[in-house]
């Protein structure tokens, strides 16, 4: 157990007869390790590219609604009215008159 050891920490696995089977493990290990360190990068940078936009779309949307609210209020009658009052647009107190057409004729 205590050679084992010994060997291990000698690096005496790496010159041996046996060396060569070593070797294609350690480059399998290293090919894993790099993998997957930059598959956790990738996978950090889509989070945070993910915070960001749901942080966009937040702003979006009560852009959104804000934008909304004013445009149902510009067109409320009322104040259409107090606009058109001012430019010297009046009201009318007749209905509209429908026009319809056949179109047979």
């Amino acid at each position: 157990m205590k050679d084992k050891i010994l060997n291990i920490i000698r690096g005496s696995f790496l010159v041996d007869e046996k060396s060569t089977s070593n070797w294609f493990y350690i480059f399998l290990f290293l090919i894993l390790s790099i993998i997957m360190i930059s598959s956790s990068h990738s996978v950090d940078k889509k989070v945070y590219e993910i915070a960001k936009l749901n942080e966009e779309i937040k702003l979006m949307r009560s852009e959104f609604v804000a934008t909304r609210t004013l445009l149902m209020t510009l067109k409320m009658e009322s104040n259409v009215k107090s606009k058109l009052f001012n430019k010297g647009i009046k009201v009318s107190k007749k209905p509209p008159i429908k026009i319809i057409i056949n179109a047979g004729n």
